[in-house]
């Protein structure tokens, strides 16, 4: 058992009070402990001079599973351009794996451990495709890891809400998807609108009808969000609403909100949903309608998916928005796919450009909603990697939220109409290192339910990231001192020194076992799986994820 002190550092744990305070972080055999001063430890690690905090946390980042090797496959050109080691002159192999949009699973790893990130959650597992999920997480280094599965636009759930099956039987099928799949949670992508794309439906409003199931959005919602607040899942639904990119449609997202009814909801990339149609170009920000819903509404939270200008790729389950948007890739060039009719698939490039009206302004309707939301423990640090950018761009990002000064050079930086017209210059908040780490680590951890991630108290994982101060908050973020995962030192300033396999994160809720008759029977039906292999056991994921260690996460009691 080996014990080293981290003494003299600034440290930064709002999960425990503690906001800037000069004190000695203690790790003994991969956890934080509590040792007095005088208490001898193996080592002393110096950390004067610097900022002390958790671990980062990404809980919505698009990292493993099908659609993402797609996208890194679709831009040969991206990996190209970024520099591939593989690549000799001698030998032109390429491999879409050291690319800038959507790095591969070794480059994933290392470049969030870089910045001083220790975990990262894919939010779009697709149940029949879930060992693929694993597996790709599992490959990649050093981080902690889990997927939220998707449920909504299954034609199951589907035909059991249009049906009126009993309510418990739908819960039972939403534990039963958790358990087999060894999720961390629930994801709907566009409710209900995924399915009805395949049956030629072009748009799907919260309350309108699915034109097959005659089910709505609405329903959907609800219905997921109360079997998962019945089950105890620590994670509210996470909800990627209707009508996503689509001019006013903050009307939509107002009313998801309301469909919770007081439920738990974790809406993400809500950068994405937070559009008006004022003004002469009917495409205008309304931040501040969504800031003042989140801001009324404890149950909600949200992820921000700020855009960042460049090339990306966008990979969504939502294939009728990505249908919609294919006419606007950059490079010309598309993929739409369906699994097993689970949901769908569609991965399309894109480039942000300063220049663009749009795209200037939807970055700015991202920083003033990280802005104008009051409580930032409702509210995490994403670009949904790859969509709005990729995560590379974090430390650029968290210098925009923290320094208004150089806020306010990009943003005369962009399309004139933006630039003179957006609320983002009147607005003069700049956020705390208190608030940087409560967004992306302390806040992330508790929407999980990481009750041991995401601080520096007692007892807590010695996941730890130590950053010089600088004034330039981008340097500062880009390049920590001294990266910890579980105690063991990853990387030190910017050079990874130790490549251990990261944990998987799961739920696995009680359900009725009865409800595996019905699916027994739509899969022999319907399927092309047997039942009898599509649950994945704690000894398959282990192997799925190079041995790495479970980490089952509780549930609640309903009623607490």
């Amino acid at each position: 058992m080996t014990t080293f002190r981290l003494r003299g550092g600034r440290v930064i744990d709002p999960a425990n009070g503690v906001d800037d305070e000069p004190r000695d972080i203690v790790v003994r055999d991969g956890r934080i402990v509590a040792l007095a001063a005088h208490e001898p430890v193996d080592e002393h690690i110096d950390v004067q001079g610097c900022v002390v905090m958790a671990g980062g946390i990404d809980m919505h980042t698009h990292i493993g599973g099908g659609k993402v090797n797609l996208a890194r496959l679709l831009l040969p050109e991206d990996h190209r351009a970024n520099g591939n080691p593989i690549a000799l002159p001698d030998n032109p192999l390429e491999l879409p794996s050291c690319g800038g949009c959507t790095p591969g699973t070794l480059a994933t790893g290392y470049r969030y451990v870089e910045m001083g990130y220790t975990a990262a959650f894919e939010p779009a597992m697709m149940a029949c495709n879930a060992r693929h999920t694993h597996m790709e997480m599992g490959d990649t280094p050093i981080l902690d890891h889990g997927a939220y599965v998707m449920l909504g636009n299954d034609e199951l759930f589907l035909q059991m809400l249009a049906e009126g099956w009993d309510f418990e039987r739908i819960r039972d099928y939403t534990a039963w998807t958790l358990h087999a799949s060894k999720a961390m949670g629930v994801k709907v992508v566009n409710p209900g609108g995924i399915s009805a794309f395949k049956f030629n439906q072009r748009k799907l409003d919260v309350d309108e009808a699915h034109c097959h199931w005659q089910v709505t959005p609405r329903q959907v919602v609800q219905t997921l969000a109360r079997a998962l607040r019945e089950l105890g899942v620590p994670h509210p639904l996470h909800i990627h609403g209707s009508n996503l990119g689509v001019a006013g449609n903050i009307a939509s997202t107002l009313e998801t909100i309301k469909a919770l009814d007081g439920l738990p909801g974790h809406l993400t990339h809500v950068q994405f949903h937070a559009y008006g149609t004022d003004g002469a170009k009917k495409f205008s920000s309304a931040a501040l309608q969504l800031a003042q819903a989140v801001n009324a509404h404890p149950n909600i939270s949200i992820d921000v998916g700020q855009i960042m200008f460049g090339q990306t790729v966008t990979a969504s389950g939502d294939t009728m928005r990505q249908h919609a948007q294919s006419g606007f890739a950059n490079p010309r060039k598309w993929i739409g796919a369906d699994i097993e009719n689970e949901a769908g698939c569609g991965v399309l490039p894109f480039r942000y450009r300063e220049q663009s009206y749009v795209n200037a302004l939807q970055w700015a309707i991202g920083l003033e909603i990280f802005l104008l939301v009051d409580d930032p423990w409702r509210v995490v640090l994403t670009t949904d990697h790859p969509n709005g950018g990729p995560f590379t761009s974090y430390p650029h990002l968290i210098k925009l939220l923290m320094d208004r000064s150089f806020r306010e050079e990009q943003l005369a930086k962009l399309h004139p109409d933006v630039a003179a017209h957006c609320a983002l210059r009147s607005i003069t908040r700049e956020l705390t290192l208190s608030e940087i780490a409560i967004m992306t680590r302390a806040g992330p951890a508790r929407l999980l339910g990481l009750a041991d991630r995401g601080h520096l108290g007692a007892g807590a994982a010695a996941d730890m990231a130590v950053y010089r101060e600088q004034a330039d908050r981008e340097r500062m973020f880009t390049t920590p001192e001294f990266v910890f995962k579980d105690g063991t030192l990853v990387a030190r300033a910017g050079r990874i020194t130790a490549v251990p396999v990261g944990g998987t994160h799961f739920v696995e809720p009680e359900f009725d076992r009865g409800i595996e008759k019905t699916l027994r029977g739509h899969l022999a039906r319907h399927g092309s799986v047997n039942f009898d292999h599509i649950a994945i056991g704690h000894d398959e994921l282990c192997s799925c994820c190079n041995g790495g260690r479970l980490l089952p996460t509780a549930c609640f009691e309903a009623s607490a």
